[in-house]
């Protein structure tokens, strides 16, 4: 079995996951179509690291029929959890409460999204009691 930190995507397998968290499954042509749309890259290129990411166990593949369809296997909220932890971890030395101010300090965020933030805040005070 491979270890957690092999699975960790990298950014081009990142772009990759983003389209099929997207589509929920896609061809690699689809993939490539989509990736193109905002960056150049060469067709073989997304279908090897594609193949990659199956032998990570990034995202399976169904060989039923000529065209193989992808699915990711990570979800994109166990990948963001994952990648949001490591950042606390190395670039805020362990605060958590220091990431979201460097967040919230450099961007303008909507009243909307604030009011998410002061909702999840609520809970987890509610928790904590």
């Amino acid at each position: 079995m491979t270890s957690i930190k092999n699975n960790r995507p990298t950014e081009s397998e990142l772009e990759i996951l983003q389209v099929l968290w997207n589509e929920k499954n896609a061809t690699v042509r689809k993939v490539h179509e989509e990736l193109s749309k905002t960056k150049e890259s060469g067709y073989t290129t997304t279908l090897k690291l594609m193949q990659i990411m199956f032998e990570k166990g990034l995202v399976t593949r169904d060989e039923s029929s000529k065209t193989h369809i992808y699915q990711p296997v990570v979800s994109r909220e166990k990948t963001q959890k994952q990648f949001v932890n490591r950042m606390i971890d190395t670039l805020f030395a362990g605060s958590s409460s220091d990431l979201v101010l460097q967040a919230l300090g450099g961007h303008n965020a909507s009243n909307e999204e604030l009011e998410k933030i002061q909702q999840l805040i609520d809970q987890l005070k509610k928790e904590k009691h």
